[in-house]
């Protein structure tokens, strides 16, 4: 190569350099820093990206989306009055606040498992009330049912987050006998309910997953499920979980489950968000895959639009609808499809509690980067 075509390939290498450093980032894939040195250089350029950081997070909040800072990452949306009351209640000892609170879910069985959720997270904090309800009701249905799943949430949270290899052979010592006594409390609460209710096996899902049970025995407790719930949302969520590689099964079982449950829902009963998780699950636990490429897959764009129909079937004051919005709001992001993806970040905005979000080490730094790029893109240009 002669020294004038040297020269001219360097020179263009260097314009292409600079060119691509002040264009934005690739959707994902933050450009590296470029070398300053240090010293005061140095210093100017963090000051200048912190600047630019802070000027096009204010843009964002002008137009009406709430700040990094006052997200919240406990709730997927915003918490029910009534449930905040019936916290109260409990705090006070009040059992029969909860009971009834319980009751009144009728045979919403997805409204029923959210409201023994609640009731169990509260005992498993301070489970003085419980005990009172044990000691005059001690063989109603659904005190049986309550304390049964707060066994499972004690459990689990004793095991703590992360891997089983990163957690201390004794604390998962620990987790197994408390999830052995939890597996009896949900035996019993179903020897006792409603024959109809699905709930106390639902309860027993979680010890499934914990306790490693075979792919038969899981099966069996899911036609338990279905047997009473065939449609139950958060059933199927939960089974998707068991089916993930991460736990008893493979990215294969898991989409295949996924599929599966999604083929059985009529429109408006949103269970097609079943293969978004699937998918999702994949991403999460796959270091080879590239969100960038791989949510763009034919398949993973027809599994969103059938999400986005469904969505659009179901009645908007369903609750169940915003876990399929967080999910949708992240993957119409990576497909590029910004102002679709601007519409469910408005629905959701404010409380990110909620897988794909809740997976991060930081949370509300993946909400807003892609929330901000998102709206940067079909709003701020």
């Amino acid at each position: 190569m002669t020294l004038p075509i040297l020269l001219g390939v360097l020179l263009l290498g260097v314009l292409l350099l600079a060119g691509a450093a002040a264009l934005y980032a690739l959707r994902g894939v933050r450009p590296a820093r470029a070398v300053t040195g240090a010293g005061e250089a140095g210093a100017a350029v963090e000051a200048d990206e912190a600047g630019l950081k802070s000027r096009r997070a204010a843009e964002v909040v002008a137009l009406g989306f709430v700040p990094e800072a006052e997200l919240d990452t406990a709730h997927p949306a915003p918490v029910p009055a009534e449930r905040t009351a019936v916290l109260a209640a409990l705090a006070d000892g009040d059992w029969e606040v909860g009971a009834a609170y319980l009751k009144a879910a009728g045979r919403d069985w997805e409204e029923r498992w959210l409201r023994v959720r609640v009731l169990a997270g509260a005992a498993a904090g301070d489970d003085g009330w419980l005990r009172a309800w044990r000691e005059a009701k001690p063989s109603h249905p659904a005190m049986a049912l309550v304390a049964a799943d707060t066994a499972v949430m004690v459990a689990w949270n004793a095991r703590g987050e992360g891997a089983a290899g990163d957690i201390a052979e004794e604390r998962l010592r620990i987790f197994h006998d408390l999830l052995e006594k939890a597996k009896t409390a949900a035996r019993q609460a179903q020897r006792v309910a409603d024959p109809a209710d699905p709930v106390p096996y639902m309860v027993e899902q979680s010890v499934g997953i914990g306790l490693a049970y075979s792919h038969e025995d899981y099966e069996e407790l899911w036609a338990q499920i279905t047997a009473r719930g065939p449609k139950v949302l958060t059933a199927h969520t939960h089974a998707l979980q068991y089916w993930c590689r991460k736990w008893h099964g493979s990215h294969e079982l898991a989409l295949s489950f996924a599929r599966e449950s999604a083929a059985g829902g009529e429109p408006g009963e949103l269970l097609t968000l079943l293969p978004l998780l699937a998918y999702f699950e994949q991403d999460a636990h796959d270091p080879e895959l590239t969100a960038e490429v791989f949510y763009k897959a034919p398949e993973i764009r027809e599994a969103v639009d059938a999400a986005l129909a469904d969505l659009a079937a179901a009645d908007p004051d369903d609750p169940r609808a915003v876990r399929m919005r967080h999910m949708l709001a992240y993957l119409l992001f990576w497909q590029d499809r910004d102002a679709a993806a601007v519409e469910q970040f408005r629905h959701v905005d404010g409380h990110i509690g909620a897988p794909p979000w809740s997976y991060a080490a930081s949370p509300r730094s993946r909400y807003v980067y892609a929330r901000d790029w998102a709206v940067r893109v079909t709003a701020l240009g």
